[in-house]
């Protein structure tokens, strides 16, 4: 049996890898212009490439390495979850951030994509601009 290279699965997988060397101008390629992305308060949501990007270049900035480890994996039809532990090497350590990411794909984009983590953990660990 073949397996689909393009199911909604194998799309959010090669996203979460190009965005670990935060290869913007690739990973948002597999976006779709009107994809919603959310993060917890304070965070919020922003709308498409350029929304995601003005979200997480500032954010990522000061990592010197990201590592996307996915943990759990499961997909039903269009809908992906992956559970992450999502970790940033910055100067001085490295962060761990236990994630679990939702993610719609349709027609071969991410119209939809929701982190849910806790943002203490984070802002308790990153480095003030």
């Amino acid at each position: 049996m073949s397996q689909d290279i393009h199911s909604p699965l194998d799309i959010v997988r090669q996203f979460m890898k190009l965005m670990e060397p935060l290869d913007y101008d690739a990973a948002l390629k597999l976006v779709s212009a009107d994809c919603l992305y959310t993060n917890p308060p304070p965070f919020g949501t922003v709308t498409g490439p350029a929304g995601i990007r003005a979200v997480l270049e500032p954010f990522f900035a000061p990592t010197l390495e990201n590592e996307f480890k996915v943990l759990r994996q499961s997909a039903s039809g269009s809908i992906v979850f992956l559970e992450r532990l999502d970790r940033h090497r910055l100067v001085d350590k490295w962060v761990d951030l236990p994630v679990t990411g939702v993610f719609e794909v349709r027609d071969g984009l991410i119209t939809y994509w929701r982190d849910y983590f806790d943002t203490a953990t984070i802002i308790s660990q990153w480095p003030v601009a």
